[in-house]
Formats: C-alpha cells, structure tokens, sequence
C-alpha cells in the first residue's frame, strides 16, 4: 500500500530495516525512534513532505526524493486541467452519452463558456521543472507567461523571450489563470488565502496540481462563491483522500481529479528505476 497511515502497522513493516521506501506513508518522530535500524528514507515521489525530515535531520538519516520522474507530466497534467476549465470536455462529453445531443433542438449546445487561451496571461508560481515545462505550453498555447519563485533570480536563456520573471504579489494579480508548482511546507501553506484570492482579476481561475494545503480550501471556495473566482481545476485537497464533507466537491466551477497528476505509464516506470 502506497497510503498506509497506522502508525503502529508502519512501525511494525519497517522492523529493522535499514533503508526504507515510501511513497504516500508517513514516517513520523515516533516512527523513527521506535526503528533505530533506520538508515536511510527513500521517497518515491518529488514531494516529501510526509517525512519528518528536520527530525531525519536531527538523528543524521539522509531523507532523499525523485524529483525528475514525473517532470512531462505534471506538467502536461497542469494543462490538462486548463484546458478543462476552458472548454469542460468531460462534462460536455458525459451529456453526449447521456443523450442529451440526440435529442437536443439545436445542432448543437454548451453548458459552459468556452474560453481561448491565445493571448490570456499564465502566472506560474514555482518556476522549477515542472513550472518551467507548464510554461512552455502555456507558451505554446500562445498565453503570456508571469513567473515568481525564490529561487530562481536569472531566468534560463531559452524563457527570457517569453517569460517575465517578477514578485508574487504581480504573478498573483496579473494573471487570468494562475497555476501552482512548489512544495507544501511551512512558507508555502495556505499561500493562496483570502487576500491573495482578493487580489487577483475578477473572472481569473486558480489550477493547483501542487499540494492541497498551499490553498486555503475555506477561503478558495468563498471566493468561487461569490464569483470573483470564475473556476479552479484541483488535483490535489488539504485532506487527502477528500473529506466528503468537502463543499469544493458540491460547486460546479470547481474541477477535482484524485491526485493523479504524476501517475503516467512512463512515470511509474522511471520513478522506481530512478531512486534503485
């Protein structure tokens, strides 16, 4: 199991191993003391922020990732899920099958507004790998390109065209779609809240194929509510899986996909070859 959350059950699998690799399981304080074998951790995933890894620090236990695997699709995955809220391909294809175009009056119909990208603003916040390959889609769909990460303060050569490297606060305000590419941690959590929501254009849309936690559900959904917020396209929740009580799951400008983003065929494969 990639998801195993019983503290005792983990304690009890790791044993005296050595080296231990997980994906979505936890490896808490408790569980490291309770493993005093405990080597190594292997995390097979870019995120590893379900390792108590200042703790890992602490007792000299290198905590490593695979922070290359699943660069193409996440990527491709941010996209998709763009290309979703602009056009609603799956709900308008599970009315066809449900016959509604069979019977419809007209020749044909929308449930949404469709939108076109060429021209719209993209603001990425995260400008690593997987924000850079989002960005030369987005590129590529002829959307201008905002970017703000920390980190990075020259942009490589080839993004310098078409990129503006600029501060969060204008990524957040100037762009009609903003999508997230950066690690869930102390900084990162609830980044996107109320005032940031506030701040950007009426009518812009929030994509988040990061973490959950780096939005504010409470405050995304207020803000979808209201309108100001025309849409959001989710992989990923604060609580995962996500609580049925949830009140994103009940709007319909809302797109929730379980967490699939970096689980390509290819991926898989790489992932496991990459941390052996």
């Amino acid at each position: 199991r990639t998801s195993l959350t019983d503290e005792d059950e983990i304690i009890s699998r790791i044993g005296g191993a050595e080296v231990v690799l997980t994906n979505k399981t936890p490896i808490s304080k408790e569980t490291m003391d309770k493993c005093p074998n405990l080597k190594m951790i292997a995390v097979l995933a870019t995120g590893y922020n379900v390792i108590n890894y200042d703790y890992a620090k602490e007792k000299g236990i290198p905590v490593c990732n695979v922070p290359t695997y699943g660069t193409a699709c996440v990527g491709q995955y941010a996209i998709a899920l763009l290309l979703e809220v602009c056009h609603h391909i799956g709900h308008h294809d599970k009315t066809v099958h449900e016959g509604k175009w069979a019977n419809h009056i007209d020749w044909c119909y929308w449930d949404h507004s469709l939108i076109e990208l060429d021209g719209k603003t993209a603001g990425i916040i995260g400008f690593g790998r997987i924000g850079q390959t989002t960005g030369r889609i987005a590129k590529a769909l002829g959307m201008k390109v905002l970017a703000y990460d920390p980190y990075v303060k020259e942009l490589p050569e080839e993004f310098q065209s078409y990129v503006t490297l600029c501060g969060e606060n204008e990524v957040i305000s100037g762009c009609d779609f903003l999508s997230l590419h950066l690690p869930l941690n102390d900084e990162t959590r609830n980044m996107i809240s109320a005032p940031q929501l506030a701040s950007m254009k009426a009518g812009a849309y929030v994509i988040n194929a990061a973490r959950g936690g780096i939005v504010n559900e409470k405050d995304l959904y207020e803000a979808l509510v209201s309108g100001h917020i025309a849409g959001a396209a989710m992989d990923v929740s604060e609580v995962e899986p996500m609580a049925e009580e949830n009140p994103l799951r009940t709007l319909d400008n809302v797109i929730i996909t379980p967490h699939i983003g970096m689980y390509s065929k290819e991926a898989i494969g790489a992932v496991s070859l990459i941390c052996a």
